[in-house]
């Protein structure tokens, strides 16, 4: 069984950075092979590792729907399908990437979501750690996409707005009863000195307690000349921050 990671929050506040630093964290410390789920439609999360995806689960599941498809003679319908859907998997030294994309036409959510659960569920044995990078809304909660997580991350930036989304988020989960071991709220991109206001509302939404990540100019940086994000420094003030993160999580000694 794989130790499941996902990542959740509104657009906007790093949940892709985050989730990069994540899986740096656990490759650095060779705690592989880990399975990375890129389950946003707006797919970035390749381009944050490194890594190209060749194919997405939307296009794989609308070329599959489309009347042309010649089966192999001696396969399912089935067994073709997961066959086309291995193709997506991008492997690498350690860590391997499957990007879920962009649905399309009618119900093009609903069937891509179904799919990816199960092709991941099946998949998931095969690694040590999973780590899910969710879309911005809550459609991927709703779906029931993201089950059996092990730690469930709620990413808002430093704003009202956010952790307001993420309260919506947590109360979705317990609506849902997700099948989630521990939740965490992280509070990214935050100032050395947190706003009283912030703070003052995740008490009052009886969110708390947070983590806070620092702002970081190198993850910055690093996106805007397209370098990934598994080639920064350990000097770098976030993967400082997310090791401790980590550290803690896992119950690591320092």
């Amino acid at each position: 069984m794989s130790y499941n990671i996902a990542v959740a929050g509104k657009g906007g506040t790093g949940k892709t950075s985050l989730s990069s630093l994540i899986i740096r964290y656990l490759l650095k410390r060779k705690l592989g092979p880990i399975l990375a789920i890129d389950a946003d439609p707006n797919a970035n999360l390749g381009d944050s590792l490194g890594l190209a995806p060749r194919q997405t689960i939307g296009s794989v599941i609308f070329e599959f729907q489309g009347e042309k498809i010649n089966i192999p003679s001696g396969l399912t319908k089935e067994a073709y399908l997961e066959i086309k859907l291995n193709d997506v998997i991008i492997e690498s030294k350690g860590l391997d990437l499957v990007t879920m994309g962009r649905g399309e036409g009618p119900d093009c959510y609903c069937y891509p979501n179904l799919i990816l659960r199960k092709f991941v569920d099946k998949l998931a044995g095969n690694y040590a750690y999973a780590v899910m990078d969710n879309e911005a809304g809550m459609e991927h909660l709703s779906r029931r996409t993201t089950q059996n997580v092990d730690d469930l991350l709620y990413v808002s930036d430093h704003s009202v707005k956010g952790v307001r989304t993420v309260a919506r988020l947590k109360e979705l989960v317990k609506e849902l009863r997700l099948k989630v071991k521990r939740e965490t709220v992280i509070v990214n991109l935050t100032p050395p000195e947190p706003s009283r206001f912030l703070m003052e509302e995740v008490e009052r939404l009886g969110i708390g307690p947070v983590v806070t990540m620092p702002f970081d100019e190198e993850i910055r940086d690093y996106d805007l000349k397209a370098k990934p994000l598994l080639d920064l420094p350990d000097t770098c003030v976030a993967v400082q921050a997310v090791g401790k993160l980590m550290d803690n999580l896992l119950g690591v000694k320092v």
